[in-house]
């Protein structure tokens, strides 16, 4: 997917809608049926014409991932880091293969995490604080109802 200039989610690139700016980026999603076009017509399409600086190609089914950086008006492939990875000199960002599906990863190899594994890890963390916050507040009625048994009123302490 691409992300255009009037943040559309959108599955391709309209380069009249981006005011003649061709993609910095490309990702392709192999398949069976396009796996010939894109390895070959497309690379060189967006090597001669578009000039896209970085472009990658992913064959969710073989996971083969292959990566192409435009040097001097021709693409080189991209070798991969000490990771396995690619890296993307447009995004400053390595492309990977993690859990079977196509990933980003910094620098130093940490994986990058979804929007929904943001929101996940989030919606865990808030449980555990409310988890807490429970745990505390029935130690402190606990603590209170011994305090009574001691003839101790907890709210004048």
């Amino acid at each position: 997917m691409v992300l255009g200039t009037e943040r559309k989610t959108r599955k391709s690139w309209v380069v009249w809608d981006e005011e003649g700016k061709y993609p910095n980026i490309i990702v392709e999603i192999l398949s069976p049926k396009t796996a010939d076009v894109d390895k070959n017509f497309k690379k060189q399409l967006y090597q001669d014409t578009f000039r896209t600086h970085d472009y990658f190609w992913f064959d969710p089914e073989t996971l083969e991932l292959a990566g192409f950086h435009l040097v001097d008006g021709e693409y080189e492939a991209i070798a991969p880091n000490e990771f396995g990875h690619l890296r993307s000199q447009q995004l400053d960002l390595s492309l990977g293969i993690c859990g079977g599906k196509l990933r980003f990863f910094t620098a130093e190899g940490e994986l990058v995490s979804t929007p929904e594994e943001v929101a996940e890890r989030e919606t865990q963390r808030a449980d555990e604080e409310a988890q807490r916050a429970g745990q505390e507040a029935q130690r402190a009625d606990r603590l209170a109802a011994k305090l009574r048994e001691l003839n101790i009123d907890p709210d004048t302490i």
